[in-house]
């Protein structure tokens, strides 16, 4: 009887200290952040190939919401986002960009009109509101397990002709969207970055 009580008054003494040890490792991860995010943007890469598994409606939804909740100057949020689904829509944007056959594209317009502009020398902002949108769009597609690229060359027209819904807006990005297939994988040059004292300067 006494051995039982002994391994169990043991056994909560370890339960304790790992907690407490998961309490120190809650305080220092909120106080000095963790990797996830550092991996997450080092893993992601340009996905120019996808498979035919369509993309759910939740994680769409995700996607959608990270882009909403993305920060813009003075909150003015000028930015509307347009997720092509259905055969239709995609039909539309295919002859002006592949877009990898993938099974969602996104697309991002920002208003000049709605966005904040700087007093001291006129600048718009509504472009750098949408380049955050996609900035948001392409992590969450990854942190959702998805391939995703920021597509820039189309022209802006054709899109506009095509999808009179976007009248108003500026088209900035689109976003091709769905699973990657087994032999996508990053450009040779995605893991070429310039080194941290040539990028960044302390002062």
């Amino acid at each position: 009887m006494k051995k039982r009580i002994l391994s169990r008054l043991g056994d909560i003494s370890r339960i304790h200290h790992r907690a407490a040890f998961a309490d120190v490792q809650h305080h220092i991860d909120k106080h000095q952040g963790s990797n996830v995010f550092l991996e997450l943007a080092r893993n992601r890469f340009s996905c120019r190939s996808f498979n035919h598994h369509p993309v759910s409606s939740a994680k769409l939804a995700k996607i959608l919401e990270a882009a909403r909740l993305a920060p813009s100057a003075k909150n003015q949020q000028p930015v509307h986002v347009w997720a092509l689904t259905s055969e239709e829509a995609l039909a539309r944007i295919r002859p002006i960009h592949t877009m990898f056959d993938a099974p969602v594209v996104i697309m991002v317009g920002a208003s000049a009109a709605e966005a904040w502009t700087r007093p001291c020398d006129s600048r718009n902002w509504a472009e750098t509101d949408a380049t955050i949108v996609g900035t948001h769009i392409i992590l969450a597609a990854a942190d959702l397990g998805l391939g995703c690229t920021w597509v820039g060359s189309f022209d802006p027209v054709k899109v506009r002709e095509a999808f009179p819904e976007t009248e108003g807006y500026e088209i900035s990005a689109l976003f091709a969207v769905g699973h990657p297939s087994s032999h996508a994988e990053p450009s040779e040059r995605h893991s070429v970055r310039k080194a941290m004292d040539v990028f960044a300067t302390e002062l």
